[in-house]
């Protein structure tokens, strides 16, 4: 088994991540889940939900208990408004931590995964001791975020998946000078054995997990899409136009390139 084709299988399993499944089921993590895309920050808390980003029109949505805020100011909404902007904001709620546990899931995937490549290429302990420092560091990361209701285009984005291409690329250059010295070393057999003996149970636990967290995916892009819907009939109209949080993700649109796009779209 080469360097090589423990960190394609690796990467395979879950290296970059979204919160629904690609093609290949490789698990991704980004703001175009569910081939529904916001332009905005979000933050969900016990005030309310915010949306909030540097440019376009609107700067900020707020809304809380059937109120809405636009640009800071409050906006009149009718009765049918209020309430579905406390469907929306429920949503919301519930839809933030479900968000957190796949990214916890996602996390857990790669790092078993990068996990089990260090072992088999190493059979040191201490090696899986390191990547479990980077899972670790990562899991921070997402609570720190997302577990207390921050959504941020630059958290998941470049900033979010380099935490785990850099614990990838660093045990790299570990895994490749262990495989030097035991083939150097004439105990290349043993890492063969060890690859004969985990490679095929790994493969099939991370499947499993995979597969599990498809599911997962695939309910909560059902909320977001609901979520969408509920947006879709609000009668409010900013400066003439319908109100835009979530939209249909532009296909193979790149985040990092993305242009702003407006909040508002014009009424039917």
């Amino acid at each position: 088994m080469s360097v090589h084709t423990a960190l394609v299988a690796f990467v395979l399993a879950g290296i970059s991540w979204s919160a629904s499944a690609s093609d290949d089921n490789t698990p991704r993590l980004s703001s175009d889940q569910c081939s529904v895309s916001t332009p905005y920050n979000v933050l969900v808390d016990t005030g309310g939900v915010w949306l909030y980003r540097d440019s376009g029109v609107p700067k900020e949505i707020f809304f809380h208990d059937g109120t809405l805020s636009v640009d800071r100011a409050v906006q009149t909404v009718s009765a049918a408004d209020a309430t579905r902007l406390r469907r929306l904001e429920s949503g919301a709620r519930t839809l933030m931590p479900q968000v957190t546990t796949v990214a916890r899931e996602s996390t857990g995937i790669a790092f078993d995964a990068l996990a089990g490549v260090v072992e088999v290429m190493t059979g040191s302990a201490r090696k899986v001791r390191q990547v479990e420092r980077f899972r670790a560091d990562t899991l921070v990361y997402i609570d720190g975020t997302l577990g207390k209701g921050r959504w941020d285009q630059d958290v998941f984005g470049d900033g979010f998946e380099s935490r785990i291409e850099e614990a990838a690329e660093k045990m790299t250059g570990s895994l490749g000078r262990s495989v030097m010295w035991q083939v150097f070393t004439g105990r290349a057999g043993r890492m063969e054995a060890r690859a004969e003996r985990m490679e095929a149970d790994l493969d099939r636990r991370i499947e499993a997990r995979s597969t599990a967290l498809e599911a997962q995916a695939d309910a909560l892009c059902a909320q977001v899409r609901d979520l969408q819907a509920i947006q879709a009939a609000l009668d409010y109209r900013f400066e003439g136009r319908k109100l835009v949080m979530l939209e249909d993700a532009p296909r193979e649109r790149d985040i990092g390139d993305a242009a702003p796009l407006d909040a508002v779209q014009p009424a039917d």
